[in-house]
């Protein structure tokens, strides 16, 4: 796994007043389309709900900190092109902070916050966060509002487990 610094996976739970994009029915197909760099993974769709419940773990690896992964909600189409949903961000970087902390984290007890994130312009979430170590990886529960939409939420789990020989230093910014 060359130049990977670590493992994310995504816990997508699920998504909140989601937008209505089949109108005659009055309701949406969603699924979310995860990216960070080149990668590329979704969750199932869930039918006719704007209040899904996904529960999907997917996996990236990273490979550059300073690249937000970009998630985008899509209602599914069978006869046309999906329709947009609303798009947010996370910011990888904050995590590969907190890892600076190197063999200090394997002595601090499970559940330790690393780090409280409040709300931001930059950052999208709606409530205040916590990064916590969790036995060999981090963890941040959130919830993140969707742009570029009339209304829409998305409820996520990240979970970062660094590669064991990669040197740590090189995630300072």
């Amino acid at each position: 796994m060359e130049g990977v610094m670590g493992i994310l996976r995504l816990r997508v739970k699920r998504g909140t007043n989601l937008a209505i994009r089949d109108r005659t029915r009055g309701t949406s197909d969603p699924y979310v389309v995860a990216t960070l760099d080149h990668q590329k993974t979704k969750t199932k769709i869930v039918r006719d709900n704007c209040n899904p419940v996904w529960e999907d773990d997917l996996t990236l690896t990273i490979k550059d900190p300073k690249v937000p992964i970009k998630l985008t909600v899509y209602d599914k189409d069978t006869f046309s092109e999906d329709d947009n949903m609303g798009v947010t961000s996370v910011d990888v970087n904050p995590y590969f902070e907190c890892l600076q902390m190197g063999s200090n984290l394997h002595h601090l007890p499970v559940g330790t916050k690393l780090e409280t994130v409040q709300p931001n312009e930059h950052n999208r979430l709606v409530e205040e966060s916590h990064i916590i170590w969790n036995n060999k990886a981090i963890t941040q529960d959130m919830v993140l509002r969707l742009t570029d939409v009339e209304s829409g939420e998305i409820e996520v789990q990240i979970e970062i487990t660094p590669i064991e020989n990669h040197r740590l230093s090189i995630f300072k910014t």
